[in-house]
């Protein structure tokens, strides 16, 4: 997993003062791109790694062979706990090495680290639609979260445009597409980022609930939304190779539930109307065959009469 290797590349740069991507790929048995990827985002994320050329060159922590990670500064912890924490929840030994790290620093910056830790919750099954680069809101809404500060949100929801004032309690990253959960004077909301056109912190502090965790705060909203996705669901038979494809459509709503003596797979999707089913569906022609529902085979029919009627020469 990525983030414990982000915490094995900074403790081997404590270690040897000095790394190139190619010893870091060898250590940590990934490939050199990806190790220099990885190096590249410590960098970005603003912890105090640089890389140096030439001859001798390779990447170092900032202060030399025998920096200490206790001199990592406020921001420069925080963004490490950033990167690594969404992982840990998964991963006992990221867990064993933040709370490593988290001891190593000095104690005005712990409360800020195990902050920045629990701010982002990655969850990977999309909903059918994936996000490309994070909406600009994400950066001031992640350090809002950190900090504890109250923020301004402009919000386009589907009943308009709305301001209101919240306490930034987290962010999830969902296949791409990115979500806040907040306090709200009519309790804890959920936001899509991509639908925030204005994100103000002010110095206002809030306290978060004491019993608030991101994770099981969103495993929450997850089962909620299901409830609503998935109240009709299809048997569909289609050749294995399509059902990548069709996941990706379908996000989790798409189960593999067995497999056919031709060697087609028996695939289970779902949408909250037969008819939501019989338009995503109607685009792969003879290449899926709907076995049931009924009511969903009658939508496609109707759909394929319609296309007949207006079509056909």
């Amino acid at each position: 997993m990525r983030a414990d290797r982000l915490v094995a590349a900074l403790l081997l740069m404590q270690a040897r003062g000095r790394v190139t991507a190619a010893e870091l790929a060898e250590e940590l048995e990934v490939s050199v791109a990806t190790a220099r990827r990885d190096l590249e985002a410590l960098s970005a994320a603003g912890v105090p790694v640089y890389p140096q050329a030439g001859r001798g060159g390779g990447w170092r922590l900032l202060g030399g062979a025998r920096t200490d990670l206790s001199g990592l500064s406020s921001s420069e912890a925080q963004a490490l706990f950033l990167l690594a924490g969404p992982a840990a929840p998964a991963t006992p030994e990221v867990r064993s090495a933040l709370r490593k790290l988290l001891r190593a620093l000095p104690a005005t910056f712990r409360e800020g680290a195990a902050a920045a830790a629990s701010a982002v919750v990655v969850d990977p099954a999309g909903w059918g639609a994936t996000g490309k680069e994070p909406p600009d809101a994400v950066r001031v809404l992640r350090d809002a979260t950190v900090r504890r500060r109250r923020v301004r949100l402009a919000y386009e929801g589907r009943d308009g445009r709305s301001e209101r004032l919240v306490d930034p309690y987290g962010l999830v990253d969902k296949d791409g597409v990115w979500y806040l959960l907040a306090g709200t004077e009519r309790g804890r909301r959920t936001f899509r980022v991509d639908r925030i056109t204005g994100a103000e912190p002010t110095e206002e502090e809030f306290e978060r609930p004491d019993d608030f965790e991101a994770g099981a705060a969103w495993q929450e909203v997850v089962e909620e939304m299901e409830r609503r996705r998935s109240t009709v669901a299809a048997t569909v038979l289609i050749a294995a190779r399509f059902v990548p494809i069709l996941r990706d459509r379908f996000g989790r709503h798409c189960e593999v539930v067995g497999e056919e003596e031709d060697g087609r797979a028996r695939v289970r999707v779902a949408a909250p109307m037969a008819v939501t089913l019989a338009e995503q569906l109607a685009g792969w022609g003879a290449r899926a065959e709907v076995v049931e529902p009924e009511e969903v085979r009658t939508e496609l029919a109707r759909i394929g009469a319609e296309l007949v009627a207006g079509y056909a020469p």
